[in-house]
């Protein structure tokens, strides 16, 4: 029995220095692997139809949606300082304005544009064709027309030019809001000029606000290459759809630096339509200016919670004005609908029809109470921020 056991220790002795072997100079052979063709057979690659190997490629996304972003070039009348001015503001906008020190000329810029419906309506960003002069559009086939202003909203940065070419392609729009963080998309449009350009990336976020762009903001955040030239240009998905309108980048060079900001497609569209429609976007107002509450006011205020916001001022005869509010007052709920934060109330003013009536959820001097106000129409901005 003895021998039997010496003769077993030894064959596991062998067994254990053979797997030591084989583990370290082939562990592929270990490998429980179905992909791993058997022993004999030959290693198959997966082709296309064309007998190319099968690479991950957006080329369809891109042919579907690039005749759809055009370029925009624009020029208009600057005041030029003939000699040197002065650092301080005061002084600058001083010597600006006297006759003799600042000479009128020609300025051109650029950005991109996407054809939103084939009659030829066209979106693009405010800050594009702003105070322009003349505005001149070329197509990816080569065709190039001027192009006239149907309207804009500076508070999304919006605005709707319209071309009179024939045969124009709209680009397909993702309607069904399904853009997740992560998605990956697509940046078409014309970067520093040097030719309509296409760039990927990934959302990287949905929601952005607070950001000091505009009045409005609920941007897509993405890290495709966005340059200056891109304002206005697409952000399509990985079919060809369009997402969003390019709009802003965070940068300290003037170059992409991976955080790029784009208008959703919902977003562009409302805008769209109104403009088309009426010449102009219109917008619920009340007059008040709302502030967010800190955790500082919370306690001055002896708050169980931060929601709503505190009116931080009233405008004489305003809506807000005539229907009671005063300084101070805590905005808890609009229309029953409980209000988060300033950003949260302006989103909820902005879609209401002048005319309509609201009720505010009211916190005065510890006692909640309802007050009815009657919305006003939000005057325009006379200077963009």
């Amino acid at each position: 029995m003895h021998r039997y056991w010496l003769v077993f220790a030894q064959t596991v002795t062998v067994c254990l220095g053979i797997l030591f072997i084989v583990a370290t100079l082939r562990p592929d052979w270990l490998r429980n692997d179905p992909r791993r063709p058997a022993a004999g057979s030959t290693v198959s690659t997966p082709v296309t139809a064309t007998g190319g190997s099968v690479v991950p490629s957006f080329a369809e996304a891109v042919a579907r949606a690039t005749p759809s972003v055009v370029n925009i070039y624009t020029t208009k009348a600057v005041d030029v300082p003939l000699i040197p001015l002065p650092a301080d503001p005061e002084l600058n906008r001083l010597f600006r304005s006297l006759p003799g020190f600042t000479q009128r000329r020609q300025a051109g810029s650029l950005g991109s544009g996407v054809i939103v419906r084939s009659d030829g309506y066209v979106l693009t960003n405010y800050h594009v064709v702003e105070a322009a002069d003349a505005i001149r559009v070329a197509l990816s086939d080569g065709r190039e027309t001027d192009a006239r202003v149907v309207g804009a909203d500076p508070e999304t940065d919006l605005a709707v030019l319209k071309i009179g070419l024939p045969k124009l392609q709209a680009i397909a729009v993702e309607e069904d809001e399904a853009l997740r963080v992560g998605d990956v998309v697509l940046a078409i449009g014309n970067p520093f000029g040097v030719g309509q350009t296409t760039t990927l990336g990934i959302v990287s976020a949905l929601g952005r606000n607070r950001l000091g762009i505009n009045i409005y903001e609920n941007f897509i955040q993405t890290d495709a290459a966005i340059n200056p030239g891109n304002s206005g240009g697409a952000l399509v998905d990985a079919q060809g759809r369009l997402v969003g309108i390019n709009t802003a980048i965070y940068s300290e060079t003037g170059g992409s630096l991976g955080i790029g900001f784009a208008i959703p497609v919902k977003t562009a569209q409302r805008i769209l339509e109104e403009i088309v429609q009426f010449g102009k976007v219109t917008r619920g107002w009340l007059g008040i200016e709302p502030q967010d509450i800190t955790p500082e006011l919370m306690r001055a205020f002896k708050l169980e919670h931060q929601n709503g916001v505190i009116v931080a001022g009233v405008l004489r005869n305003g809506p807000a004005h005539l229907a009671g509010l005063r300084v101070g007052d805590i905005v808890l709920a609009l229309n029953d609908v409980a209000l988060q934060d300033s950003i949260s109330f302006l989103n909820a003013i902005a879609p209401l029809k002048p005319g309509s009536v609201v009720t505010l959820t009211v916190l005065r001097e510890g006692r909640e109470q309802q007050i009815e106000a009657k919305v006003g129409e939000r005057p325009p901005l006379t200077r963009r921020r």
